[in-house]
C-alpha cells in the first residue's frame, strides 16, 4: 500500500499511509479517533467511480508514523497540507468522520484556498461546545490510561465500539477492530491515540472563542451527516455547528449513531456523491 514522505516545516520527514482509487476531483478522506484509512474502504468504493479518493492514517494512526507528538488539530491540518502538497494537489474536497471532521475544518482555517468544499460526518466541529465523556476523563488520569492499554484486549474494543453504533454490525466492527490489530495496538499507536484523547478535549475548550470567531470566516459549502442517536457527538453539537458556518446543509439519519457510512451506507454515500463529484453548491 501507498506511502509518502512529507517535506518541509514541521512535517519533514513525516511518512504518511494512505489508500488512493478512482479519477476525478481530489477528495481526501480522514479518519476519527482510532480509526485508519481502510475503515473508508465502503466510502472509497462507493466515490471511486465519479472522484480521485485518498483515504489518509493520519500521523499516529494506522501504519503512519507515530512521533512523540504533540497530537493536536494544527498539526494534524498540518500533515494533510503537507499531503496536499506531496500529492501535488492544489485543492482537494475534504471529508472527516469524528476527530478528522475538526481536522478538515482546522485544515480549511488555516489553509483555505486549498479546501474546496467539506462534508462532515458525526464530527466535531472546532469552536463549538461539546460535553467531556467520563471515559475521556478517566483516560486523562495519569497512568490509568496507560494501564488500560495494556490491559486491553480485542473484545473490550469491540464492546466500546459497538456502543458507538445505534444497532451493531458486527462484520463493521470486527473490522474496525481486527484490522491490522497486532500495528494499531502496538505501545506506539496506544501512546499516539492517548496523547490524542488527552490533547483534544483540553484544546476544544481552551481555543473555543478564538474557534467560534474564525468559523464565521469559512466561505465554504458543508455539508453535515449526524446520526439522530449518535452516543459520540451529540445532536445539539452539530445543530450549533451549522448555525455557526456561513453555508452549511446538515442532513440527519434515523436510527443511527456515530457511523452514519457504516450504519446508513446507501443514504450517506449517494449524499457525499452528490455533493463532492456533482458539485451542488448548498445555500
Amino acid at each position: 500500500m501507498p506511502e509518502v514522505m512529507l517535506r518541509g516545516g514541521e512535517v519533514d520527514g513525516l511518512t504518511l499511509h494512505y489508500v488512493v482509487e478512482g479519477r476525478g476531483p481530489a477528495v481526501i478522506l480522514l479518519h476519527g479517533l482510532g480509526g485508519f484509512a481502510e475503515s473508508w474502504r465502503h466510502t472509497i468504493a462507493a466515490l471511486a467511480p465519479r472522484a480521485r479518493v485518498y483515504a489518509l492514517d493520519l500521523p499516529g494512526f494506522g501504519r503512519s508514523a507515530k512521533p512523540p507528538g504533540p497530537y493536536r488539530l494544527p498539526s494534524f491540518a498540518a500533515a494533510v497540507h503537507g499531503f496536499l502538497n506531496a500529492m501535488g494537489l492544489g485543492q482537494a474536497a475534504l471529508v472527516g468522520h469524528s476527530l478528522g471532521g475538526a481536522v478538515a475544518v482546522t485544515c480549511a482555517l488555516i489553509h483555505p484556498v486549498r479546501v474546496e468544499r467539506l462534508a462532515l460526518i458525526g464530527s466535531i466541529v472546532p469552536g463549538v461546545a461539546l460535553p467531556q465523556a467520563w471515559g475521556m476523563r478517566l483516560l486523562a488520569v495519569p497512568g490509568l490510561g496507560e494501564l488500560l492499554g495494556l490491559c486491553a484486549r480485542p473484545r473490550h474494543y469491540k464492546a466500546a465500539v459497538a456502543r458507538c453504533f445505534h444497532e451493531p454490525v458486527r462484520d463493521e466492527i470486527d473490522f474496525l477492530v481486527d484490522h491490522d490489530y497486532a500495528t494499531r495496538a502496538a505501545g506506539p499507536a496506544r501512546a499516539a491515540w492517548l496523547a490524542t484523547a488527552r490533547g483534544l478535549p483540553d484544546e476544544l475548550v481552551r481555543q473555543q472563542p478564538a474557534y467560534r470567531r474564525a468559523l464565521a470566516t469559512l466561505d465554504h459549502p458543508f455539508l453535515l451527516v449526524h446520526g439522530r442517536q449518535d452516543p459520540a457527538v451529540p445532536a445539539a453539537h452539530v445543530v450549533e455547528a451549522a448555525s455557526a458556518l456561513p453555508r452549511a446543509e446538515l442532513r440527519w439519519v434515523e436510527r443511527c449513531g456515530h457511523f452514519p457510512m457504516l450504519e446508513c451506507p446507501r443514504a450517506v454515500h449517494a449524499w457525499l456523491g452528490e455533493f463532492l463529484a456533482g458539485r451542488p453548491v448548498p445555500r
